[in-house]
């Protein structure tokens, strides 16, 4: 089971980091990966974090921009969010799928997802 937390209002170019946590050891996935969702729009995929290595993939929408970390065993994985803007404004997922060599799973690999957290960047 996934929780995400640390969602809620951020002004324009600011910051705000996401926890997603396990209940369980993460060991049953190779990969926890983090998406969003903005109303009326497909899911986008965000990025992920190995759970056995920490190597990270990124989107290029926002590669340089946001950062994935984990905690030592990836237990608990983070979404760091930087210079925020509207478009920003989602629902954002965390979710565990397999392991994969040189890049997160496809969406369809993802197992178990998380309920979501609301993130809305508004002046």
């Amino acid at each position: 089971q996934l929780v995400e937390s640390g969602g809620g209002l951020v002004q324009p170019g600011g910051s705000l980091t996401l926890s997603c946590s396990t209940s369980e050891r993460t060991l049953g996935y190779g990969a926890i990966g983090w998406f969003r969702q903005a109303p009326g729009k497909e899911r986008e995929g965000l990025g992920c974090i190995s759970v056995n290595d920490a190597n990270t993939w990124y989107s290029r929408s926002v590669k340089g921009r946001f950062n994935i970390s984990g905690d030592s065993d990836r237990r608990t994985v983070f979404l760091q969010m930087n210079d925020l803007q509207p478009e920003d404004t989602a629902t954002y997922y965390c979710a565990g799928g397999p392991w994969r060599l040189w890049s997160c799973p496809t969406d369809r690999e993802y197992e178990s997802w998380g309920q979501g957290t609301q993130v809305t960047i508004s002046s």
